[in-house]
């Protein structure tokens, strides 16, 4: 029988793993690029929500105003979402709600968010804000959920975030909203929700991983250094070294990634195209003082230091000794851009500049019926990624588009409701992709036949 402690740490190295190799052996990819649904075409779903490949399915396992085991409503805007392994069966889903205050109507508030203390900010008449966090317990074995509670309250806009490897949940919030604009405490901050958190838990902002547009974490699990995106068109890519391995409340040091030789170098390519496709460049990092930046210029004083400009950096993935991460509007026709990074063998030592990082762009799209605006992402069992997009038209046509190890990107499934797909991610044994529709928010489990390509 496997222990819990094989099986978390066998469930921590699946999450984990990078491109390069399948978790079910090497991936095949002959002539995959020839077509363009490398699972087969899809099936118009006779419900009208999702529409997959044959032989895969999905569950509504939650949505929107459903009565969770705490007596709260299912809040609205399902967006990053992480999971964690409890045990041998269940799962934790730890899925974050992005609410600004105006969306008070939408959120899980009742008596029981009023005046509470473990609210981070909360309304003039005591109301907790309601950003926040719920948690879906899932069993993968019997395929159904156990429990669902709210987790965290009090914040704005918790966009996306990323699972850490001692078993937690990173949510970000998107806004440096702050006392100037009416609220009880400034915002823009990460904070961390265990996976074995049994209701809401005490909120505590990571100060030092710096205040801004915060999007997305990915955590190296052999150095704790936490990599961060930010959802701006002028944003940097940040790294946190903490002081302490898996201690994140005790403080670090946030830096911005600079192109080594190339100050101030503009990755967009709106103009120009000044980053070519496959093609490595070395980095190195520059320290960031003030990361509370109360005047929310840490970017820009980033980049007058010759940090690199991003084109509003999204959903990042840790992979096999590397990451991916998107940049939503990317590239000279702004259909969006994935990065790969390949950290220093000694990230964050005193030696790194012996063996600098490297990072490449891996995806730029010229066809927005291919890929059109990337956000959140993961990685399926057979190594692929898995890209949620989300468009910024009146009408969308959102999918989750499949990204090969050599960067050729198919059409995996597509959303019939004008959303966004959000929040993509495996269970640990492989075999579900969950994954929220924004809004009206549900959640997703997706089952099927995840090693069959069409090759």
């Amino acid at each position: 029988m496997v222990s819990r402690r094989q099986f978390l740490l066998s469930a921590g190295t699946l999450a984990f793993i990078g491109l390069s190799k399948s978790a079910f052996g090497k991936v095949t990819l002959a002539n995959l690029a020839d077509s363009v649904y490398a699972y087969g075409g899809l099936i118009p779903d006779t419900k009208k929500l999702l529409d997959l490949p044959a032989g895969f399915s999905y569950k509504v396992i939650s949505q929107l105003g459903d009565t969770m085991d705490d007596g709260l409503n299912v809040p609205d805007k399902a967006d990053g979402m992480g999971c964690i392994a409890l045990d041998e069966d269940t799962v934790a889903l730890v899925r974050n709600h992005e609410l600004s205050p105006k969306n008070i109507k939408h959120a899980a508030t009742s008596i029981q968010l009023h005046k509470t203390p473990l609210a981070y900010d909360e309304f003039e008449d005591g109301v907790a804000l309601p950003g926040g966090t719920s948690h879906v317990i899932y069993n993968i074995k019997e395929h159904k959920k156990e429990q669902e509670y709210l987790s965290l309250c009090g914040t704005i806009r918790n966009c996306s975030g990323g699972i850490t490897p001692w078993g937690s949940w990173l949510t970000c919030e998107e806004t440096v909203a702050s006392q100037a604009d009416g609220l009880g405490k400034s915002h823009g901050y990460i904070f961390e929700v265990p996976a074995t958190a049994k209701g809401l838990v005490k909120p505590e902002p990571l100060v030092a991983m710096g205040r801004f547009n915060h999007e997305a974490a990915a955590i190296d699990p052999r150095t704790g250094i936490v990599y961060l995106t930010e959802d701006r068109g002028d944003s940097l890519f940040y790294r946190f070294i903490p002081n302490e391995y898996g201690k994140l409340n005790k403080g670090g040091q946030l830096q911005a990634m600079v192109i080594k030789k190339h100050a101030q170098f503009d990755t967009r390519n709106w103009s120009e195209t000044a980053m070519l496709k496959h093609t490595q460049m070395e980095v190195e990092w520059i320290d960031l003082d003030d990361p509370q930046s109360p005047k929310d210029d840490l970017r820009i004083r980033g980049h007058k230091q010759g940090a690199a400009l991003f084109a509003r950096g999204e959903g990042i993935h840790w992979g096999n000794n590397e990451l991916y991460f998107c940049c939503t509007n990317g590239g000279k026709k702004q259909l969006g851009q994935v990065m790969k990074y390949q950290p220093s063998e000694f990230e964050g030592a005193d030696n790194e500049s012996s063996s600098p990082g490297k990072i490449e762009l891996f995806v730029e799209s010229e066809d927005e019926s291919l890929f059109n605006f990337g956000d959140n992402l993961t990685v399926a069992p057979n190594g692929h990624l898995i890209v949620c997009e989300d468009q910024y038209t009146d009408v969308v046509d959102n999918h989750l588009r499949g990204v090969t190890p050599s960067g050729e990107v198919y059409t995996f499934a597509r959303l019939a409701e004008q959303t966004e797909l959000a929040g993509a991610c495996f269970s640990p044994d492989g075999t579900t992709l969950f994954v929220n529709v924004y809004s009206p928010a549900k959640t997703l489990a997706i089952t099927g036949p995840w090693t069959r390509f069409k090759a």
